[in-house]
C-alpha cells in the first residue's frame, strides 16, 4: 500500500458529515443495461420455459448441453460427493449444519410457542392466526471460480426447520462442472432437487417455473448484480429475502483487542470484493495508527491482495471519536451488516447498538464464525437496510394466514358497525353483505 493509505475520520471534525457521506456511497454499474439484459432473459424464460433455459445456460456457462435434463443434479451425485469428501472438511460441514439448526430450532420455539393462536370475545366470536410453513422455496447460491457451501447452509437449513416442503437449489456450473463439495453440501442439508442453473435465467425460471424446474413461493440467496435485478424484478410474482449489496463490517475497538486480530477482520470483510466495507471505529487515536501501520505490513502477501487493497482503500476506515457514545452514533448511522463489539465490557455496550444486522459481541466474537459456524444464518441486510430489515431465518418461510369466527349472536355487532363505515365509504354492496347478517 505505498501509493494511498486507509481514509482516516475524526467525528469532531467539521467536515466529518460530509466525508462520511461519501464514505457510505456506493459504486454503480451505470455503463452495463444490466436491467434490459435481465428484462429480456426473464422474459424469453417465462414464454419459452426450458428452451430458453438451456440456450442461456449453454451460452453463459459455455457448455454444449442438448437435453434439458442435463442441467438436473441426482441425489445420488450429491450422496456421492459427500461419501467421497475428506473427513475433516465433512465433520466442519457436519458441524456447521447442527449448529445452524440448533439456533433455528430455539428461533422457531421463542419466537412462535405455539404457532397458531386464537382468542374468543364476549359474544362468541373466534380470532386468530394460522402459521403454515410456505411448500416451494428456491435458493440461489454463487458458482463460478469460487464454492460457498455455507451459502447453503445458512439458506437451506432455517427454510426445513420452518417446515418447508420442497428445497429448490440452483448453482452456475460454467464448463459443466460443480465443485464437489456443494454437491455434498447440498446432500447434507437435504436438498430435494438441484439445478446447474445460474444468473437471471435461474432466477427467471424458479420464479414463473418451465417444463422442468418447479415455480417456487420464494427466492433466497446472494448473486451477482444480474441475480440481484432479477430477483428485484419478479418480485411481486414471487417472494424474495432481500437485494443485498456489497458485504459490511463496522468494529468498535479498544486497546484490549489485538492489533493483527482487527487487521484480520477488516481484512476478512475486504477479500470478499473490491466493494466490500471494513470500518474501525476507536476512541484510541494510538490504536487507530497502530491499525494503519499493520494494515500496510500485513497486506503484501495476502492470496487476494488486489481485492483487499481496493476495497480497504477506497471502501475502509479508521474513524476516531471522542466517546462510545458517539460510536454507537456512528454504527447506527451506518446501521451495518455486521458490528463488533471488540471492548471491553462489551455487554454493557449492546443495548447502545439500534440497527445492525449481526452484533458479535466481545473481542473473542470474530464476525467470520458468524459466517460459518455460530448458528445465525449469515444472510444479513446490507446498505443500511439493517434500519427496516431482519436477518433470514425461520419466519421467512412461514406465512400467516388470520381467522375470522362469527358466531350468530356476535355477528350482529360487528356487522352494524361494518355497514356504517362502508355507508360513509360510499360501498352500497359492502353495506348490504353487512346488513343482511343482522337484519336476517
Amino acid at each position: 500500500m505505498t501509493k494511498k493509505s486507509i481514509n482516516r475520520l475524526s467525528f469532531i471534525s467539521p467536515d466529518f458529515p460530509k466525508q462520511f457521506k461519501k464514505l457510505l456511497g456506493t459504486a454503480h454499474l451505470e455503463s452495463l443495461d444490466v436491467e434490459g439484459v435481465v428484462k429480456e432473459i426473464i422474459n424469453e424464460v417465462r414464454l419459452r420455459g426450458d428452451d430458453a433455459l438451456l440456450s442461456y445456460t449453454n451460452k453463459f456457462d459455455s457448455v454444449a448441453y442438448q437435453n434439458i435434463n442435463d442441467v438436473k443434479v441426482s441425489k445420488v451425485d450429491m450422496r456421492d460427493a459427500a461419501d467421497a469428501l475428506d473427513p475433516l472438511v465433512k465433520d466442519a460441514l457436519q458441524t456447521s449444519i447442527d449448529r445452524v439448526r440448533a439456533y433455528h430450532e430455539k428461533q422457531k420455539e421463542m419466537s412462535t410457542p405455539d404457532r397458531s393462536w386464537s382468542y374468543e370475545d364476549l359474544n362468541g366470536n373466534e380470532f386468530g392466526q394460522i402459521v403454515k410453513s410456505m411448500h416451494t422455496v428456491g435458493v440461489y447460491v454463487p458458482g463460478g471460480k469460487a464454492a460457498y457451501p455455507s451459502s447453503i447452509i445458512m439458506t437451506v437449513i432455517p427454510a426445513i426447520v420452518a417446515g418447508v416442503d420442497k428445497i429448490v437449489l440452483t448453482v452456475p456450473a460454467p464448463g459443466g462442472d460443480l465443485n464437489p463439495i456443494i454437491l455434498a453440501s447440498a446432500h447434507l442439508c437435504g436438498v430435494d432437487e438441484m439445478y446447474k442453473l445460474g444468473g437471471a435465467q435461474a432466477i427467471a425460471a424458479m420464479a414463473y417455473g418451465t417444463e422442468t424446474v418447479p415455480r417456487v413461493d420464494k427466492i433466497v440467496g446472494p448473486g451477482n448484480i444480474y441475480v440481484a435485478t432479477a430477483k428485484k424484478m419478479v418480485f411481486g410474482d414471487v417472494g424474495i429475502d432481500m437485494i443485498a449489496g456489497p458485504s459490511e463490517i463496522v468494529i468498535v475497538a479498544d486497546k484490549t483487542t489485538d492489533v493483527d486480530w482487527l487487521v484480520m477482520d477488516m481484512f476478512a470483510q475486504a477479500e470478499h470484493d473490491e466493494l466490500a466495507q471494513s470500518i474501525l471505529i476507536s476512541t484510541d487515536s494510538v490504536l487507530l495508527d497502530a491499525v494503519e501501520s499493520r494494515i500496510e505490513e500485513r497486506m503484501s502477501g495476502m492470496k487476494r491482495q488486489q481485492i483487499i487493497e481496493a476495497s480497504i482503500l477506497h471502501r475502509g476506515a479508521l474513524i476516531h471519536v471522542p466517546s462510545l457514545e458517539d460510536a454507537a452514533e456512528v454504527v447506527n448511522q451506518i446501521a451495518p451488516e455486521h458490528v463488533e463489539l471488540a471492548i471491553d465490557k462489551a455487554q454493557e455496550f449492546v443495548p447502545s447498538i439500534r440497527h445492525a444486522g449481526a452484533i458479535f459481541v466481545g473481542r473473542f466474537s470474530a464476525e467470520v464464525i458468524g459466517d460459518y459456524t455460530a448458528g445465525p444464518s449469515h444472510v444479513l441486510p446490507t446498505s443500511g437496510t439493517a434500519r427496516f430489515a431482519s436477518p433470514l431465518g425461520v419466519n421467512d418461510f412461514q406465512v400467516r394466514s388470520s381467522v375470522i369466527h362469527c358466531s350468530a349472536r356476535g355477528a350482529i355487532e360487528l356487522s352494524r358497525a361494518a355497514a356504517i363505515i362502508a355507508g360513509e365509504e360510499g360501498l352500497e354492496a359492502h353495506g348490504q353483505s353487512a346488513e343482511y347478517r343482522f337484519r336476517g
